[in-house]
C-alpha cells in the first residue's frame, strides 16, 4: 500500500502541535491504541523535529508527517527526523520543488484555481485545501476542483465530528485534518486517555461513513 492509499484508509489526520517532545511518545501510543496510528506534527512549535524523530523511534508502527512547513530548512529537519511526508499550508514553489527534486511528497496548501494549476503542473497527486470552512467549505471545494483532474484533496481548517461527513462522502477526499482529538489543553494536561477515546470515536465515527 502506497503512502496516499494508507493516508485514504485511515481517512483522518490528527494535526498536533506538541508543547514539548516529552510529550510525543505518550500521544503516539494513545493514538495507536485509539486504532488512529497517523499524525501531522506541526512546526508550529519548536518541539515539532524532537517529536517527530521520537513518534517515529519509539512507535514504528506510526505514520508521522511534519505540517505547517514553511521553509527547505524545516524539510529537512523533518525528513532528518523521520517524518514520511510533508505538509504545508500554502504554495510555495521553493519548498515544494525541493521536496519534487528529492522524491519527498509533498502536500501544499491550496484555496484558489491559479495554485491548484501550479500543482497539477507538478503532477501532484494530493493537495491540502486550507482552511476549508473559512473558505466555503465543501461547496467551495467542489467547484473550485471540478476543471483539475486527478486531484485529491486532504482538507483542514475548522473540521470536527460534527462537520466531517459531507466531506468524507465525497470520492476526491483523501483524509481529514483536524486537531480536536489532540487538542492543546489536553495535551497540556497529559490526558491521553481522552486522547485515546476520542482518537477511537473518530475511527468509529470515519468507518461508519465510508464503509
Amino acid at each position: 500500500m502506497n503512502l496516499l492509499d494508507t493516508i485514504r484508509a485511515v481517512s483522518i489526520v490528527p494535526v498536533v502541535a506538541l508543547p514539548e517532545p516529552g510529550h510525543a511518545v505518550p500521544l503516539a501510543k494513545a493514538l495507536v491504541d485509539g486504532e488512529l496510528p497517523i499524525a501531522e506534527v506541526t512546526f508550529r512549535t519548536p518541539a515539532a523535529a524532537e517529536g517527530i524523530r521520537l513518534m517515529t523511534r519509539e512507535c514504528p508502527d506510526m505514520l508521522v508527517g511534519a505540517g505547517t512547513v514553511l521553509t527547505t530548512a524545516q524539510v529537512d529537519a523533518a525528513m532528518d527526523a523521520g517524518a514520511a511526508f510533508i505538509v504545508a499550508p500554502g504554495f510555495d514553489p521553493v519548498v515544494v520543488d525541493y521536496c519534487l527534486e528529492r522524491s519527498i511528497p509533498v502536500m501544499p496548501g491550496v484555496c484558489t484555481a491559479s495554485e491548484l494549476t501550479q500543482a497539477v503542473l507538478r503532477e501532484l497527486p494530493a493537495v491540502k485545501f486550507f482552511p476549508a470552512e473559512a473558505m466555503g467549505g465543501l461547496k467551495t471545494l467542489k467547484s473550485l476542483a471540478a476543471p483539475f483532474r486527478p486531484m485529491d484533496f486532504m482538507v483542514t481548517g475548522g473540521l470536527s465530528m460534527d462537520n466531517m461527513a459531507p466531506y468524507l462522502a465525497w470520492d476526491r477526499i483523501l483524509a481529514i485534518g483536524g486537531s480536536w482529538m489532540v487538542k492543546k489543553q489536553l495535551l497540556a494536561d497529559r490526558d491521553f486517555d481522552r486522547v485515546r477515546e476520542l482518537a477511537a470515536e473518530a475511527v468509529q465515527a470515519v468507518r461508519a461513513l465510508r464503509s
